[in-house]
Formats: structure tokens, C-alpha cells, sequence
């Protein structure tokens, strides 16, 4: 899996690509991440990415002309119709947008099928709605909110899908038993030592009794019974 990154803040990743399973996923070679600065496709003496919106309004909106130029540069194209299309059926463009489609554990299955993603990090008050128009494959959104840009949702869109790529995580049996039919996520709670906790004298915080049976039946029940599916 290669992921491409557009974004006019390249150093925003920087920690996050240099710990846990991301690191090991790329020292492995099972994921490869490439991030890339927008402004290195910009034609002026300035690098200017953006500019006043058509209509008015406040703020200044990400330009069309170096999102093309950045895609086209990193995958080969065709435009059908008026849209941009990946020649590559393997390998997808997603925008980052409030507007989006929301993601969940079932499109992060989807999409870790997949060769390669390229990333388009939004700034400002938006991007030129043409890059949603006719270069993006799909319009992304990570919740009902607003954020100052799509760096973070592509942190976690990418380490959604990285954790379903086999190896990434070293025990695939770890998403065999959560993953359900429908490629949604089972999570259920989970308790660890000590097996009673006292925050303060008199107060006891325990582990559920059953946990502590050895009855692996008995917990299988227990958990399914707590349990909640994520991402239908």
C-alpha cells in the first residue's frame, strides 16, 4: 500500500510517521508514505497556493491549478467526461471535506484493498470546489466538525486502513476475531492487572469475576453480550 500526501504542511507528519506500528508497517515495506508539499507545484516566484474567493467572503480558498498539477504528477490520468480518472483501478484520490462522505470501519476495509491513495489535504476556508468536481474519487469526512485542515483526518484514515493490511499489526488473528461480516468492528471492554484497584480508602474498583474464571466459553459470552459493533 502507497500513500501519497498533498499538504502545505509536510511537517505536520513528521512525529507521526516516526512511531509505533506506522514506523515498523514502513520498515517491513508493507505501507509506503510519501508526503508532499503542495507549494512545490506552484508556478510563482511566491509558491502561492491559494486565493480570494469568487463572490466574496472571508478567508482565502486552496487553488485548482497545483492540486492538478501535484496528481497528475503522481499517478497517470485520463478525464472522462469532464472528470479526472486514476488509469490504475487499484488506487483512489480522496479530498478532505466537512461536506464528505463519513468514514467508517467499513469503507477503511474498502480502501485497504486498495494499491495506492493520494491524500488532498484541504486548507483555509476550502479548496476550489472543481477539485471535488472533477479530480477527487471520493469526498471524505472524519465526523460532524470542523478542523483547520486535513492533515489529521489522513493520519486517520491512513492508520485505519494500515492496521487491516496484513503483517502490520504481527498477529493477524488480532483482526480476525474483531472484524465481523459486514467488515464492521467489534470492540468490547477490556481489563488488565491489578485485579482490584482502590483509588481511595474504601473504594474498590474490580475486574468482573467472570474474566477471572478461566471459562473461555463463559467470557466469549460475556464479551459478545458488552460488545459493540463499529462502523455498520
Amino acid at each position: 500500500m502507497q500513500f501519497n500526501i498533498i499538504t502545505i504542511f509536510p511537517k505536520i507528519f513528521d512525529s507521526y510517521l516516526k512511531e509505533t506500528f506506522i514506523k515498523k508497517a514502513q520498515e517491513k515495506g508493507l505501507i509506503k508514505i510519501n508526503i508532499h508539499n503542495l507549494r512545490k507545484w506552484a508556478k510563482d516566484k511566491h509558491k502561492t497556493v491559494d486565493d480570494r474567493p469568487f463572490g466574496g467572503g472571508l478567508g482565502m480558498v486552496v487553488k485548482l491549478e497545483p492540486i492538478f498539477r501535484a496528481v497528475s504528477s503522481l499517478t497517470k490520468l485520463k478525464i472522462k467526461n469532464l472528470k479526472l480518472k486514476i488509469t490504475d483501478k487499484n488506487s483512489k484520490i480522496i479530498l478532505f471535506t466537512p461536506r464528505g462522505r463519513k468514514f467508517n470501519q467499513q469503507l477503511a476495509y474498502k480502501l485497504s484493498k486498495l494499491n495506492r491513495i493520494i491524500f488532498i489535504c484541504g486548507r483555509y476556508e476550502g479548496v476550489d470546489e472543481r477539485v471535488a468536481r472533477h479530480i477527487a474519487d471520493i469526498e471524505l469526512s472524519i465526523g460532524d466538525y470542523d478542523l483547520m485542515g486535513g492533515e489529521l483526518p489522513a493520519m486517520v484514515v491512513m492508520e485505519a486502513v494500515s492496521r487491516l493490511i496484513p503483517g502490520v499489526l504481527g498477529k493477524p488473528q488480532l483482526l480476525k476475531e474483531r472484524i465481523t461480516k459486514e467488515k464492521g468492528f467489534i470492540e468490547y471492554p477490556q481489563y488488565t492487572r491489578p485485579e482490584i484497584f482502590s483509588p481511595k480508602r474504601g473504594v474498590k474498583w474490580r475486574v468482573p469475576k467472570i474474566l477471572l474464571s478461566g471459562k473461555h466459553q463463559k467470557i466469549a459470552e460475556w464479551r459478545k453480550k458488552r460488545a459493540k459493533t463499529i462502523g455498520k
